[in-house]
């Protein structure tokens, strides 16, 4: 992989939902889960590798790693800007999360999560990424 070459980033909006919120109108931390998705989904079409395409492809993508690093929490109604960029994939898919305020720019949590490419037809794990992977990054 060409390290000067930038990988790709994306941005998401999500507003809080009051079904996201617990009593004393704190988002409850496992929803920040579905947050990093919304942003990773987007991350994702940046690309043309959205779950579609990975299915398309022959491979399934499953989660095998979740790491999430709470600073401040959010309320409802606050309208959160969801960062994501891809930090490898050359192995498996690294994406990184930071959560902020959209209105201030203060940082609510950060993470990351890790993919790994599973053959569908075999069940295999393939311990490289695919060549679409590469391909839809341009790095091939």
């Amino acid at each position: 992989m060409d390290r000067n070459r930038l990988l790709p980033t994306a941005c998401a909006l999500v507003e809080v939902p009051f079904h996201d919120v617990d009593a004393m109108n704190v988002c409850w931390h496992g929803h920040y889960l579905k947050y990093f998705e919304i942003g990773r989904a987007a991350l994702l079409r940046v690309f043309d590798y959205d779950y579609p395409a990975m299915q398309a492809s022959g491979y399934l993508w499953p989660i095998v790693e979740a790491h999430l690093k709470y600073v401040r929490p959010a309320i409802y109604g606050q309208t959160l800007e969801v960062r994501t960029e891809l930090l490898e994939f050359e192995n498996r898919l690294k994406i990184g999360y930071t959560i902020v305020d959209a209105a201030s720019g203060e940082r609510l949590t950060k993470g990351y999560t890790i993919q790994v490419a599973v053959c569908a037809a075999t069940q295999e794990l393939q311990f490289v990424s695919p060549p679409i992977v590469f391909e839809k990054l341009g790095q091939r």
